[in-house]
């Protein structure tokens, strides 16, 4: 389906051609006509799904068709900065020919960011995209008034809940009007979602999207290693194919392993840079800027930052730790293969994380080939399916594994724009 086909307004369209937007992706044909309709929704959308426009698009029509500007219409509430951020430049980007305002509010930025916040919470923004922490803050003060909001979108919902914010999110929701539109997306759809959704929701329509797979044009393999040899092994991988792979993201569980690897990668002259909640905003982004910009071609980031950044043409995503969730091993893979490209996501495996592959296996579906540490670095740890089949209850897998692919997904990002919304390099599928 094509986006001309939808009933928006001449500004939003023209908007969207100047950004080369042509072709809708399945959520943003299943949820625009119904959020057009003004119905309630609880979507299941992993991210690069497009999910961002289906909820952005008719959001902006309907504020541009009222007339109504200049006042707090929407409210996204996001679960990190970066993806604040993010759905605020691709507003920018959809906006440019329509006058419609909106801020990212945030914490983690100087006392003059905290005033700029103020003044669009009180002299009103069109659309607020905020984190929940930060957006109680300015709550609390007793100067924001949400009376005129109409529509509120709640993105990433399992992962703020995963987070610890279900209560910052019903406190908020506490301020808001009653009568509004609610859209809840949600990479993934566990019971605590469903209660969020009968709290918060009105009889709403129900979108699944997701399919926990990796995309079909990643090519996966995971390496048998012990902790010892992780450094080492992910070093010489890099080296080996240092023109083959300009855009590279190290995904690591923990903050402390995060800034000693990209030091060691650093002392074998690999261009690496470190990204965790422990540096400040402003940090963050600089190190964010340059990776897009590709003056990094490592990023070494913990898992926080799986759904957060959003940036084409990743060609190598490395697990360096397994991750705990096997929803998360989708969402960590997720950041290569984006819009119908390829890429290649190698995962570490070590002797007590072989249960946890076993569960991403069995979620999407399939066996990931098995490679065993280089000699020269080491020893590879034993790996026994077996064992894990019977832990698990699963079946019909052989030993070591050795098909790759995956499920099919979309992708893309958004790049701030204001200049005439010309900039092609906003994605077209998120």
């Amino acid at each position: 389906m094509r986006f001309d086909e939808f009933d928006f307004c001449y500004e939003l369209l023209d908007g969207l051609d100047a950004m080369g937007f042509e072709t809708a992706t399945p959520i943003q044909e299943q949820a625009i006509p119904i959020i057009m309709d003004g119905k309630d929704i609880i979507a299941c959308a992993q991210t690069g799904t497009g999910k961002t426009a289906a909820f952005l698009l008719p959001i902006l029509d309907k504020i541009t068709r009222s007339g109504e500007q200049g006042k707090v219409n929407t409210l996204v509430i996001a679960p990190t900065r970066e993806l604040a951020l993010q759905i605020d430049q691709q507003v920018e980007g959809f906006s440019y020919f329509l006058g419609i305002s909106s801020l990212a509010v945030y914490g983690g930025g100087d006392g003059m960011s905290w005033e700029q916040q103020k003044k669009a919470l009180t002299k009103g923004a069109d659309l607020i995209i905020a984190t929940p922490g930060r957006l109680l803050s300015h709550l609390g003060m007793g100067y924001v008034k949400f009376d005129d909001i109409e529509h509120l979108i709640l993105d990433e919902a399992d992962r703020m809940l995963d987070m610890g914010f279900f209560e910052d999110i019903m406190s908020i929701v506490g301020h808001l009007p009653k009568e509004r539109q609610n859209l809840l997306f949600s990479a993934t759809m566990p019971p605590k979602i469903r209660q969020l959704a009968k709290k918060i929701l009105q009889e709403p329509e129900q979108i699944n999207i997701a399919i926990s797979k990796p995309a079909a044009g990643v090519l996966q393999a995971a390496y048998l290693v012990f902790d010892d040899n992780k450094t080492a092994l992910l070093r010489d991988l890099i080296k080996d194919k240092k023109d083959a792979y300009h855009s590279i993201i190290v995904f690591v569980s923990t903050k402390k392993m995060v800034s000693q690897i990209a030091r060691e990668l650093k002392r074998a002259h690999i261009n690496a840079g470190a990204i965790s909640s422990d540096l400040e905003q402003k940090e963050r982004e600089e190190v964010l800027l340059s990776f897009r910009n590709r003056k990094l071609q490592v990023l070494v980031a913990t898992d926080i930052m799986a759904r957060g950044i959003d940036i084409k043409e990743i060609n190598l995503v490395v697990n360096y730790d397994v991750p705990g969730d096997a929803e998360d091993y989708v969402h960590r893979v997720g950041r290569t293969a984006r819009a119908d490209s390829t890429g290649v996501a190698l995962t570490f495996i070590n002797e007590k994380d072989q249960r946890k592959f076993f569960s991403i296996e069995t979620l999407i579906e399939q066996e990931v080939t098995k490679i065993k540490t280089p000699e020269n670095i080491g020893a590879s740890p034993a790996y026994e399916p077996e064992k894990k089949r019977k832990s698990y209850g699963g079946g019909g897998r052989g030993r070591g594994g050795n098909r790759g692919g995956g499920g099919r997904g979309r992708g893309g990002s958004g790049n701030r724009n204001r200049g005439g919304g010309k900039n092609r390099n906003s994605g077209r599928r998120r």
